[in-house]
């Protein structure tokens, strides 16, 4: 015990130590922490309507099995139905981002003679995938295709298969990938497959909010999950063949040892995404929001995700304080989450948002000192 206590302090010491936010309400308070990018969770005439639609026969609550033993629920195959119409591939539901990642990473390296090649940037439940697998694994320079390529010439022809694994929209950074100059590299690579997780562009970037990767074919696994712009709860895989979908049912831990989403969950996100694909107008004012946001960061990139580094847990917690005083929930994002040295403010946009408020942010103390 003394060990785990020790190693809490340390994490105090370091201004490093977690705990759970309790709930603040607060209505005068402008949410620049959460995902809910579209402003669909708070949307509380969306969630009447679907209540309403319907009624008595809103489906359960629960699932009380795995996929592969809750036959009855017709909810799953409804919504993996309208996400493989929309992206023209196989769709697999799984219950989160973090289980689609664990297990569809793990179970693609379990044949042997696979190296995964990952930017250096992605998301710990892909290194988790990764580390389970316990597959040979490399690391290339954040979006440095000329690295990845180097790494490429110099490893994959000791390997049956090599997985490359980026994704879109990078969640602590907000930039984006190069997903045109990877998947070029299939080209000349031909055991290369390209793992694309776009969490943070779903609902938000590319053609009717569908991401970054549906319209690159060379993308072999289009990885998005539903409890951010979505507003709702779960993750999707989609792959090219009904064989690699059946290859995930059979071989993803994550998947056959679950209980599966509740029914309700999938209803909503159907729902839901059936108004995602014409939410246009939606994503053009979170562009021009951030838009705005990026001048004032002095960020090389727009996106809905903005980043203002302070290189310290201490000044990130201050600054966080500081913007509060104003009126602007804003979360400091610290070692381990990033890498020391390089701790931040996360500023996520939402459609919730108000115009003025966004003005009124840009003008604010700390934003006005990054000019």
């Amino acid at each position: 015990m003394k060990d785990y206590i020790e190693t809490l302090s340390s994490l105090r010491s370091a201004d490093n130590f977690r705990t759970i936010p309790s709930d603040t309400s607060d209505t005068d308070v402008v949410d620049l922490s959460t995902n809910d990018y579209l402003g669909i969770g708070a949307d509380s005439a969306l969630k009447k309507e679907f209540l309403e639609y319907y009624g008595a026969d809103l489906p359960s609550f629960t699932s009380s099995a795995s996929r592969l033993l809750a036959s009855r629920q017709k909810e799953y195959g409804e919504l993996e139905d309208v996400l493989q119409s929309l992206y023209g591939r196989r769709v697999l539901l799984f219950n989160s981002g973090y289980h689609a990642n664990v297990g569809a990473v793990s179970a693609l390296v379990s044949l042997g003679r696979t190296l995964v090649v990952a930017d250096r940037l992605v998301h710990a439940s892909i290194i988790d995938g990764i580390v389970l697998g316990r597959s040979a694994f490399e690391r290339f320079r954040h979006n440095d295709v000329d690295h990845l390529r180097r790494i490429l010439e110099k490893k994959a022809g000791d390997y049956d298969r090599v997985l490359v694994v980026t994704e879109s929209v990078f969640s602590m950074d907000g930039d984006m990938a190069p997903l045109e100059e990877i998947a070029a590299l299939k080209h000349s690579f031909r055991n290369m497959l390209l793992y694309v997780d776009e969490a943070h562009a779903f609902g938000v970037i590319g053609r009717s909010g569908l991401g970054l990767a549906v319209d690159i074919p060379e993308v072999d696994f289009i990885i998005g999950t539903l409890g951010k712009a979505a507003a709702s709860m779960g993750a999707f895989i989609a792959v090219g063949n009904v064989d690699m979908r059946d290859f995930l049912i059979n071989k993803t831990r994550s998947f056959i040892f679950s209980t599966a989403l509740p029914p309700v969950n999938c209803a909503w996100s159907r729902f839901v995404i059936d108004r995602i694909v014409g939410m246009d107008a939606g994503r053009r004012r979170l562009r021009k929001m951030a838009e705005l946001l990026c001048k004032a960061t002095g960020s090389t990139h727009v996106s809905h995700i903005q980043p203002l580094v302070t290189g310290s847990s201490s000044s990130a917690l201050e600054l966080s304080a500081v913007l509060l005083e104003e009126g602007f929930k804003v979360l400091p994002i610290r070692t381990p989450t990033v890498p020391p040295g390089t701790e931040r403010l996360r500023f996520s946009l939402s459609l919730d948002i108000k115009d003025d408020d966004i003005v009124r942010l840009v003008n604010s103390k700390i934003l006005l000192s990054c000019r």
